[in-house]
């Protein structure tokens, strides 16, 4: 066959009852180009533009050498050349761009879609942006000529010039000042990239260590060095001890009710040890299956198991250089636990459908809301891992035993919620500070976090109310200030008075929630001096 005969009717084959299309033989897919626009401006918004650029070149190149191939098994050329030359006719007939060739080393390609689509999403680019054409070009003759080629753009319409041209040429002919260019096309390019998205993502934790410091200063909170609120000596206690287990690289084991912020005294160890600029990796092994989280951690080869196409590091093996936190550690299978033990004991991992192990080089910090104590004594969780877990622990306080943190944690959380729903609320009146301080806070800081943002979504004015508040924290007694001892009778009015506001004045349903008759409720109202209904809109009972 010629090139010149090739044309669409050779090469597309239609299938609209079974839903396929194949093109030069293999299956095939058509893709709205705005589509693909729209996923390389979401991997520059993402990831950047070098590791967008990456997966784009490298994505082109494969499919590249995969069409080169399927092109040299489906037709009988007239020889070797028209083979290698019939790539430009199929990106043309497959509406990717019109190359015009005519010189030794490269061509002039018109219409393409992929400058277009930058121009549309992105704007003028001052680079090159057709990647994944060069990527197309580079795959497909480096298959065809059983060596390296790779085309490059030096004029691309992505950037307004008149035409996109490519120079092609084999890498040994490129020259050492444009290798940092060709490393797109490889597979260890893109991992150089990635590295630098991690650098990246770390540089963007920061940014939010320093949002946080910001929101503590727009809360009127004074700034704490570690970037957790810690006013209270319980909570102080376990950050001063966390800095001094930051330093050392023993398994620690952060225990604390639901809710509590362990991650966060987790992610404190990590950014305040020698391994701070490693990986943070975190996984909650009570969310996991047991054999997928076998998976997960360990990794597994390929045909271990129904849809394991390929090789698959595992967590540990990803954590290399850094942390790998294992929250709900307490939720994991005894069969699980007899892994997690060895892997713990020999510092290597075992994947899934391998005989062998190989070694890694992750701290591993832990974490449950559970007492494992208790749960070794009920034969649940085996000692040997539980004391081989606990070697340091981090016993978060709940927050009802942390008042001094519970003011400025709710201004933080307030601040944050206002400003990402750009609502005008500036902070809490005195009976919402009482509230907040006698309520007992089963969720912890987590349900704190859930009143502030509900708090800013329906305040009317611009402090937060009694009214913003849920009914459970509105019907909380008062706290009494530092110091103070308060006589029950206050209490208990203060307590009667909170849940009648939190039934909406209705007598009735508030004495069925205190458990006490109609008139019992009507006499002690009596005696607090409570003021007479309205003449216009009597009490409910």
């Amino acid at each position: 066959m010629r090139v010149d005969a090739l044309d669409q009717k050779e090469l597309l084959e239609l299938d609209p009852a079974g839903g396929l299309i194949h093109f030069a033989g293999q299956r095939a897919l058509i893709i709205d180009a705005v589509a693909q626009g729209l996923l390389r401006k979401e991997l520059i918004d993402t990831l950047g533009v070098r590791v967008a650029q990456g997966i784009l070149s490298r994505f082109g190149y494969v499919h590249g050498r995969r069409m080169a191939e399927a092109m040299r098994t489906q037709f009988k050329w007239d020889s070797e050349d028209d083979w290698r030359r019939a790539g430009a006719r199929i990106y043309a007939l497959q509406g990717l761009f019109m190359l015009e060739p005519g010189e030794p080393e490269g061509g002039t390609w018109r219409v393409s879609y992929e400058a277009e689509q930058h121009i549309l999403h992105l704007g003028l680019a001052d680079y090159p942006v057709c990647w994944t054409l060069s990527g197309l070009v580079s795959g497909y003759l480096s298959f065809a000529t059983g060596s390296e080629v790779y085309a490059l753009e030096d004029r691309c319409m992505g950037k307004g010039d008149t035409a996109c041209h490519v120079t092609i040429k084999p890498i040994d002919q490129w020259g050492k000042d444009v290798g940092d260019r060709l490393s797109v096309f490889k597979r260890e390019g893109l991992d150089s990239a990635l590295e630098d998205v991690a650098r990246a993502l770390k540089r963007t934790e920061r940014m939010l260590l320093e949002r946080t410091r910001k929101l503590a200063q727009v809360a009127a909170v004074e700034e704490d060095p570690a970037g957790i609120v810690a006013r209270s000596p319980e909570m102080r206690r376990v950050m001063t001890l966390a800095a001094t287990i930051a330093k050392v690289d023993s398994t620690v084991l952060v225990t604390g009710e639901s809710g509590t912020g362990k991650e966060r005294v987790a992610r404190f160890v990590h950014d305040h040890s020698a391994r701070a600029d490693g990986p943070f990796v975190a996984v909650n092994c009570g969310a996991i299956s047991e054999t997928l989280l076998e998976s997960e951690l360990f990794g597994h080869a390929r045909g271990a198991f129904t849809g394991a196409t390929s090789d698959r590091p595992g967590l540990f093996e990803a954590a290399n250089g850094g942390t790998l936190f294992l929250d709900e550690v307490g939720e994991i299978s005894p069969a699980m636990q007899v892994k997690l033990l060895r892997a713990l004991q020999e510092r290597e991992v075992r994947r899934v459908g391998e005989n062998k192990s190989r070694p890694f080089n992750a701290r591993i910090l832990t974490a449950t809301n559970k007492d494992l104590l208790a749960e070794v004594a009920g034969k649940r969780f085996r000692d040997d891992l539980y004391y081989r877990l606990k070697v340091m622990e981090l016993a978060v306080p709940p927050l009802r035993d942390r008042k001094e943190d519970l003011l400025p944690l709710a201004r933080i959380l307030l601040a944050e919620a206002t400003l990402r729903m750009k609502r005008a609320v500036a902070g809490l009146t005195g009976p919402v500070a009482d509230r907040l301080l006698g309520y007992r806070w089963p969720g912890n800081v987590r349900e704190l976090a859930n009143v502030m943002e509900r708090a800013a979504a329906v305040a009317t004015g611009d402090r937060v109310d009694l009214e913003d508040l849920p009914p459970e924290v509105r019907s909380a007694a008062p706290a009494a200030p530092p110091g103070t001892v308060r006589p029950l009778s206050a209490i208990e009015r203060d307590y009667i008075l909170s849940i009648l506001e939190a039934k909406g004045g209705n007598r009735k349903q508030a004495a069925k929630s205190l458990k006490i008759g109609i008139a019992t409720l009507q006499r002690k109202l009596k005696s607090y001096a409570a003021p007479p209904s309205s003449p216009s809109r009597p009490t409910p009972e």
